[in-house]
This record gives structure tokens, C-alpha cells and sequence, in this order.
């Protein structure tokens, strides 16, 4: 980071300059606005390089901590638009149909690599040629952020000409598969110029050849499993409704099923690299908790744990590429997050239910007993993840360093806070449960200036699940490769290795009440094996912001078109309900019919015996339930873009074709 911070100030005021406007494809020449003599030094590379990483998927968190809000595994007080048909619509202006981003890229390398082959940049040569390969991986990164938002995507590789028609045309979309071999292709370049390890930064923060690799596989996996679930649909080049030219429609493979193949091949290639490299974490299956606490626990014994929550990530053998945070400088709100409310973002009781049991069987075919009256009953005899990673009243969440923090507001965990502000408290515990992932113990940290501590962007595990999945998506069975990476994870999480102590006590019927990836298509999964590679998945990456994506790629959102989902959260109504009083008389209010209840009702009041979060007022938006539009798996494209692009100055004029089920007209909602 110090390099970094250096490089950042070095050329600051040039930095500045590049600023991206969104009109058309953010036309005026960057080069009327910077100086002859930049990009003509390996430090002027790396200074632009390293101010690009924000390009990077997941390598910042949102403020508090990663989540997965806004799908199955986690909840906050309100709910995303993608939830409420008619409330999501056409934008008048902005969304992801930008190029600010790409123009980044490529004024770049249209400068950088005539420059290097003229041999006209003074440096290293080795740290020249890094800086290229990572550019080539950023302008990859950006276009699969396009590709996950709206598909079909223009494929622009060179500054363009001030000149309208040649703009407008260059707005033209492109099949999304061939957006994917695109990004794929961008990863290969950057693989020939990258370095084994960063000859800037050592301490794995910037990006290697492992880390283009561990890309590559998320990318051929996601495309490989988008067109497999999503085949059929005007959502894949030729679909039924696609709305691109049958002329455009591309698959160098031979046909979509031969395209599907060769993603899943390719995502399996690049995602073996990593696994065989890059060893897992170990995990003793302990929470580090302070001498004095219930239970003591030594800190630095459970690696596994402590990794999502240290400062300094780089002595991890799992970790690929982290992103560093320093006091002072630049910081996030992780610690002040766990100590407050969880960032009003809580677990789902499908998220805990879906956690295997010890025995590796689920809460319903096991021999062990599940309890959920308490939520310290809920941990125990628990696939480890959980019991490391779901927060439990009177464990202790600060205790180095107490008194240094600014911000130490709840360094003991206290009953989770449901009913928002009360008694001097802000904020709520959406569901009850809460999540310790991520957290660290020193008080150093609890400040209101922000956290240091370290965010992991890319670590082995996922390489690990996507080489399963893409393996088992292409050749329906479990290789002898597949099967090792599998029993290695379960083993890290205490469970019995063979995953068939899990296949064979599964019941998809009962997995289906809650977890949402049971289904694809809107039909329930008729693969035991599959369905529980999803579920690895969900167990091992929660909570890190895959689930929306991964939804989406399974097209797992159908059956909510005609069953809506109530998100529900811990046993309220039970015995943890007698945490709510106050000189034995509990504030918790519920059927009111004014709108100013803190909880869901009980049972007897016509509720759940489960706390329902989005149920306490008839008010709240998606009181009955989260609904979804199929138009909703892709963004539609604001009206600004088609007129900006449009040669006569209508929105049919323009080259640009809107996402399905979306029309060019501004708040207007999905058309299915």
C-alpha cells in the first residue's frame, strides 16, 4: 500500500484530469487534456495502473461489511426494487450502459504499447510489461461487470473520432457470448504480459497471473452457466424474443451447445491453475475469544477465521489478491459495522437452516437433534461455517487494545437488536441473526475515522468451487479432481469428506421451501449432486456477494413470480422473546393496524413464529412477499443512451436495442 500511496500523490493532479462523462462514449479526446510526456515512464504506468483497480469486482466493500443483501441469504429493512414489480423501471438517464470506464482502458493501451515497442518508456522492462497485462485484465474486468448488468454489450477496443455517425455505430451490441470470449481473450493477452508475482508489490494486493487465472474461471463459468439455465430465452443470442439481428447471432463453437461446453471447459482449465496452487486455510474449528472470556481461546491458532478479518492478509496461503486499507489513509466501516447493527443486513433463517448439521446430513435426516430456540442452540452440532460465523449473544467482539477505539459500541455481543431505534440505540438487527465473518478484535480499529482492516478479493476456495461445479455443469459426473477439491472443503468445515453423506440424506422437496437455488427455470432441481454443489457453494462464499449473481446465472428467481417469498428470520416467538422486556414488560409491539409496529406478529396474531422483518407494518413495500419479472435477470437501458445515440433524435433511431421485456420509455416497469 505504501507503493501505492506514493504512486497515487506522485501524479495526483494528472489523475484528475481523468475524469468520464457518460454522453455517447465519453468522446472528447483525453489527449487534449494531458501532458506529451505522460505514459513515457514505467511510474507514470503504474500510478495510472494502480488508480484503476476500483475496476476490480468486490475489491471494495460497500461501507460495512460484504454482503449478500437482497437475496436469500441475507435481508435488510427495505428491499431492492428487483423485488417490487412496477417499482423498477426504465431510468430516464445513468445505469451500467457507460464508457468511461473502457475509454480508461483503452486510451492506455492505444498509447502504452506503441510507446513499449518503440522502446520509448524509460523503467524496467519486466514492470512495463506488468502494467500492460494488468490494463488488459482491468479493461476485462469492466467489460464482465457489462456483461452481468445487461448481456449484450458494444466491444470497443480503440479511441474513436469525434464524429457522430462513426460513435453512434460503434454503440452496436454484441451477442453476450461473444462479450465472454472477448474477456476471455483480454485475460490470455494479459497472461502473456503479466509476471508471476507484481515486481511493484510483493505482498499479494496487486495483480499476478494467479489472480488473471482465478478470473478467467469466474467469468467462463458464469457464461457457461448462463447459457445453460437461461437457453430458450430472449435472454441468449437467438432465443425465442432475443431482440438482436439474426445476422449477429455468433457462436464459434457451432451452436449454443457446444458454446456452453466450451465455457464450462475453459472455466474448469483456468480454475485447476489456482487449485493446485494455491492450498486452503486451515480452520481448528474454534472462535477466538479473549482469555477472559466463557469460553478462551488463543488468537492466531484459527487461521481460517482470523483470515476474513486481519489487516495483513498476504501471509495467507489461500488468499490470491487482497485489497489493503490503512488507518488514516484509506479505510472502510467493517469493525464499527459488527459492533453496531451488522450493517442492518441480516442472516436468513433459509441461509442458517441450509448449514448441514456435523454429520454432514441436513437439519431434517440428521441423527443429531436442531434446536432453534436459542441462537447459541442454532450453532451447535453445525457444519463449522456456521458455528464460526453466526453471532451469538455474550461473546466477546472487541478486547485488544480496549479504550484506543473511537467508535467501541457494543465490545460484548448483546442481544440482537430488532426493533430499531430504542432506549439510545440506531438501527436494527434485521433478522436476528447476525454474522462475525469478517470481524477482528482490536479496538484500534473501532474508530469513527474507519477500519484498516484488509478485504480478500479473490481467495483459492472459489477456484476450488468452480472448477466442481463447471465440471460436473460439462460432464455430469464428479472427476477424480473435482471430488478432491470437494472433500477438502468439507474436511476445513469438520464435516465427513464424502459428499455423499450429504447427497444421499437430501430431499429436494423440503430444500425447496427455502432456498431459492433449488430451483432453475422455475423448476425444482431433479439432481441431488448438483443441488449440493450449490449448496457448498452458498456455505463456503457466504456472505462475500456472490449470491446474486449465482442466482441469476442459475435463473433462480422464476418460481418467485408465483410463489412470493416471505424473508424470515429467528425463533422470536419462542423463548427468546423474553429478551425484549423492560421491567417484565416487553416494548416489542406488533398489529397495531397505525404502521408503528417494531416486529412481525406471533402465531396466535396471524404471524409466523419466526421473526418476518418485512411483515411488521402493511406499509412496507413487499409485505406480502419479494416478487420478481423475468425482464428483471438483465438491467434495461436508460432512454438517454438511445437518444444520444440515435441518428434522427428518437429513441428509434438508435442502434441500440433495448434489453427483453424493457421498453424505451422512462418509468416504465418490466413488460413480462
Amino acid at each position: 500500500m505504501k507503493t501505492i500511496i506514493k504512486y497515487i500523490t506522485g501524479l495526483s493532479i494528472v489523475l484528475l484530469l481523468f475524469t468520464a462523462c457518460d454522453d455517447l462514449l465519453d468522446k472528447e479526446p483525453i489527449s487534449q487534456v494531458t501532458p506529451e510526456s505522460y505514459l513515457t515512464d514505467v511510474s507514470h504506468l503504474s500510478a495510472y495502473v494502480i488508480d484503476k483497480y476500483t475496476y476490480i469486482p468486490n475489491s471494495y466493500p460497500n461501507g460495512w461489511i460484504p454482503t449478500d443483501n437482497n437475496t436469500d441469504n441475507q435481508a435488510s429493512p427495505g428491499a431492492s426494487n428487483v423485488f417490487v414489480p412496477g417499482e423498477y423501471k426504465v431510468p430516464s438517464s445513468g445505469g451500467s450502459w457507460s464508457f468511461g470506464e473502457i475509454r480508461q482502458c483503452n486510451y492506455f493501451l492505444q498509447r502504452v504499447i506503441p510507446k513499449y515497442e518503440a522502446r520509448e518508456i524509460s523503467g524496467d522492462e519486466v514492470a512495463i510489461r506488468h502494467h500492460i497485462g494488468e490494463m488488459y485484465f482491468l479493461r476485462a474486468c469492466v467489460y464482465f461487470s457489462k456483461l452481468q448488468a445487461l448481456g449484450d454489450f458494444p466491444i470497443i477496443t480503440r479511441e474513436l473520432p469525434d464524429d457522430k455517425e462513426i460513435l453512434s455505430g460503434a454503440t452496436k451490441r454484441q451477442p453476450r457470448n461473444m462479450v465472454a470470449r472477448f474477456i476471455l481473450a483480454n485475460i490470455d493477452t494479459a497472461l502473456t504480459y503479466l509476471a508471476d508475482a507484481s515486481p511493484v508489490v510483493v505482498n499479494k494486493t496487486q495483480i499476478n497471473k494467479d489472480v488473471a487465472h482465478h478470473f478467467r474461471s469466474r467469468v467462463a463459468l458464469y457464461e457457461g452457466t448462463w447459457l445453460k439455465y437461461h437457453k430458450g430465452t430472449a435472454r441468449v443470442p437467438g432465443g425465442p424474443g432475443w431482440p438482436g439481428e439474426s445476422e449477429d447471432i455468433q457462436f464459434p463453437s457451432g451452436n449454443i451447445d457446444r458454446e456452453i461446453d466450451f465455457f464450462l471447459g475453459e472455466a474448469m482449465k483456468s480454475a485447476k491453475i489456482v487449485a493446485d496452487k494455491y492450498a486452503l486455510t486451515p480452520n481448528d474449528g474454534g472462535v477466538p475469544q479473549p482469555d477472559n472470556a466463557p469460553v478462551p481461546y488463543p488468537i492466531g491458532q484459527n487461521r481460517y477465521f482470523e483470515m476474513f478479518g486481519d489487516v495483513d492478509m498476504a501471509g495467507y496461503a489461500e488468499v490470491v489478491l487482497w485489497r489493503e486499507f490503512k488507518l488514516g489513509v484509506v479505510t472502510n466501516q467493517i469493525s464499527r459495522g459488527f459492533q453496531e447493527d451488522n450493517g442492518q443486513v441480516g442472516v436468513t433463517r433459509s441461509a442458517v437452516e441450509n448449514f448441514l448439521m456435523e454429520d454432514g446430513k441436513p437439519i431434517y435426516s440428521s441423527s443429531l437433534t436442531y434446536q432453534d430456540d436459542e441462537i447459541g442452540s442454532v450453532r451447535q452440532n453445525r457444519d463449522n461455517r456456521l458455528y464460526l460465523f453466526l453471532k451469538e449473544p455474550g461473546q466477546y467482539n472487541l478486547w485488544i487494545n480496549r479504550g484506543d477505539g473511537t467508535h467501541e459500541l457494543n465490545p460484548i455481543e448483546d442481544y440482537p437488536w430488532i426493533t430499531g431505534a430504542y432506549n439510545g440505540r440506531e438501527g436494527r438487527m434485521t433478522t436476528g441473526y447476525a454474522l462475525r465473518k469478517f470481524m477482528n478484535p482490536d479496538a484500534a480499529h473501532a474508530l469513527n475515522g474507519g477500519s484498516g482492516i484488509g478485504h480478500i478479493v479473490f481467495r483459492a476456495a472459489e477456484a476450488y468451487l468452480n472448477y466442481i461445479e463447471a465440471s460436473y455443469e460439462k460432464n455430469g459426473t464428479l472427476d477424480i479432481d473435482a471430488l478432491e477439491y470437494w472433500k477438502e472443503l468439507r474436511s476445513r468445515a469438520h464435516l465427513p469428506e464424502d459428499p455423499s453423506v450429504t447427497i444421499d440424506a437430501t430431499d429436494i422437496f423440503q430444500e425447496a421451501a427455502n432456498d431459492w437455488a433449488a430451483y432453475s427455470g422455475g423448476q425444482l432441481l431433479n439432481d441431488k449432486i448438483l443441488y449440493n454443489i450449490r449448496r457448498e457453494r452458498r456455505s463456503e462464499l457466504f456472505s462475500e456477494g456472490f449470491r446474486y449473481e449465482d442466482l441469476k446465472r442459475w435463473r433462480s428467481f422464476d418460481q418467485l413470480e408465483v410463489t412470493p417469498y416471505i424473508v424470515e428470520g429467528f425463533k422470536l416467538w419462542g423463548t427468546m422473546q423474553e429478551w425484549y422486556k423492560e421491567n417484565g414488560v416487553s416494548y416489542l409491539k406488533y398489529g397495531s393496524a397505525s404502521n408503528d409496529n417494531n416486529v412481525s406478529s406471533p402465531p396466535e396474531a396471524g404471524g409466523s413464529i419466526y421473526l418476518q422483518p418485512h411483515r411488521a407494518n402493511t406499509n412496507n413495500r413487499v409485505y406480502n412477499g419479494y416478487k420478481w419479472h423475468k425482464a428483471h435477470y438483465l438491467e434495461p437501458i436508460a432512454v438517454s443512451h438511445f437518444l444520444q445515440s440515435s441518428v434522427d433524435s428518437s429513441v428509434d433511431g438508435s442502434p441500440i436495442y433495448q434489453n427483453p421485456n424493457w421498453l424505451k420509455e422512462a418509468d416504465t416497469g418490466a413488460q413480462d
